[in-house]
């Protein structure tokens, strides 16, 4: 029999390595000069400096226009502008790039944090229709932003547990390098202790970080003229987001859920109890454009996850421990409804670690397919992947053996009719 204490201690050791975010490999979509996600950005910056907007529940210090961000939940929300360079050293846009379009064996470049802008401040539990000046002002700058890009929708990425506020921020910034610099992106920053230690603090926070979270999202909605609100929770960020999303697929007096304009959502590896994910699926299916979840059945962490939590993962979920009704309700939303489960199995995938947790943005397939799904809200079929169907009829999706010449077919398509749309170069 495995001890509990041995299993918690092999999970922080997974989850403890705080290593410095470098620039994810080149999604497979990149490697073909003839498709190419920067030309599509007519106000593209041509730098190695990136900004992505922030918004978190962390309770702040320090002064007002760069405080630091303490590991504890506080009464407000703080939002701003967060200032990244890509490499250090004022890298040039022409080795930035080449970087952004190879294969590169070469050590990938480091993200690295300059400067987190705060411009303001909201209570929590404050009424999204009224957050004050400060963050009337804020959002305009998010609405003036959309204005400006290719992609109408914004998206909010939440990071995983043990993550820092310089991490959470850079990952959010390379999601955005990779869509071309087309999508306006808000990095969610919850509550982690950043300390492998606490894990337990993290699936506590977590949790409670829901409500300012939908209250985030309400806000967005009502004063920016996002098309839709797309959400990435990665891992532990499941935990924040699904709850979350639950909240805001509740009716209410004087509240339609139909008003935040929800888009795609996708869990990549979640790591939240499976029944507890599956039951707030259920209330707020319907209101997002489509939900996906993309698994690894051998992921690492998620393994001892389940033995942490005693009960198993969404991202690594164990059928057997739904009812009849929710079995039958998860195969049926799989075959009719606006759900989509994605595998992410090594032996699909070449050259991916079988226990990955990471892979949606280390693999450069399953890299490729989340920037189709989230910029051109391509269902699956569309995307090039494949369909099956477990005997419990169950429908889910792979990565076929001949993916990258689907994805040719795939962008091409997309370039013809872009390109009847606007003849013009």
């Amino acid at each position: 029999m495995i001890r509990p204490a041995v299993c918690l201690a092999a999970l922080f050791a997974l989850t403890a390595c705080q290593p410095p975010v470098r620039l994810m490999p080149a999604p497979a979509l990149f490697l073909n000069g003839e498709h190419n996600l920067f030309a599509a950005n007519a106000n593209l910056d041509r730098s190695a400096r990136i900004q992505v907007f922030y918004a978190t529940n962390r309770l702040a210090f320090g002064p007002d226009a760069a405080p630091a961000y303490t590991v504890f939940p506080g009464d407000e929300l703080n939002l701003g502008v967060a200032t990244l360079d890509i490499g250090g050293g004022a890298q040039s846009w022409d080795w930035l790039y080449e970087q952004s379009t190879s294969a590169s064996a070469e050590r990938r470049p480091q993200l690295l944090v300059n400067s987190m802008d705060q411009q303001a401040t909201v209570a929590i539990g404050a009424d999204p229709a009224s957050p004050g000046a400060e963050a009337l002002a804020y959002l305009a700058r998010i609405d003036q932003a959309l204005a400006e890009s290719a992609d109408p929708d914004l998206t909010i990425y939440v990071h995983g547990a043990n993550t820092s506020v310089g991490r959470a921020t850079a990952q959010a910034a390379q999601y955005r390098h990779f869509t071309g610099r087309n999508s306006v992106v808000l990095s969610y920053i919850w509550p982690s202790a950043e300390n492998f230690m606490r894990f337990s603090h993290d699936v506590s926070k977590a949790g409670q970080t829901a409500p300012a979270f939908a209250q985030l999202v309400r806000m967005l909605a009502q004063h920016t003229r996002a098309r839709h609100i797309d959400v990435i929770a990665y891992s532990s960020g499941a935990m924040v987001a699904s709850p979350g999303l639950a909240i805001l697929g509740t009716p209410a007096p004087g509240y339609d859920p139909a008003s935040v304009r929800l888009g795609e959502v996708y869990f990549p590896a979640p790591d939240a109890d499976f029944r507890t994910f599956v039951r707030e699926l259920q209330v707020y299916h319907g209101w997002p454009e489509r939900v996906t979840v993309t698994v690894n059945m051998r992921d690492s962490v998620l393994v001892l996850s389940r033995l942490h939590q005693r009960g198993s993962r969404a991202g690594r979920p164990d059928p057997n421990e739904l009812d009849e009704e929710q079995a039958q309700w998860m195969a049926e939303a799989s075959r009719q409804l606006d759900f989509d489960l994605v595998s992410a199995r090594a032996g699909d995938l070449p050259g991916m670690e079988r226990r990955s947790h990471i892979f949606w943005y280390d693999h450069p397939w399953v890299s490729s397919d989340v920037l189709l799904k989230m910029l051109f809200h391509m269902p699956p079929e569309q995307r090039g992947l494949q369909r099956n169907r477990t005997g419990d009829g169950l429908e889910y999706w792979s990565f076929p053996v001949d993916y990258e010449a689907r994805l040719d077919g795939v962008m091409d398509d997309l370039v013809q009719t872009a390109a009847r749309r606007d003849p013009a170069p």
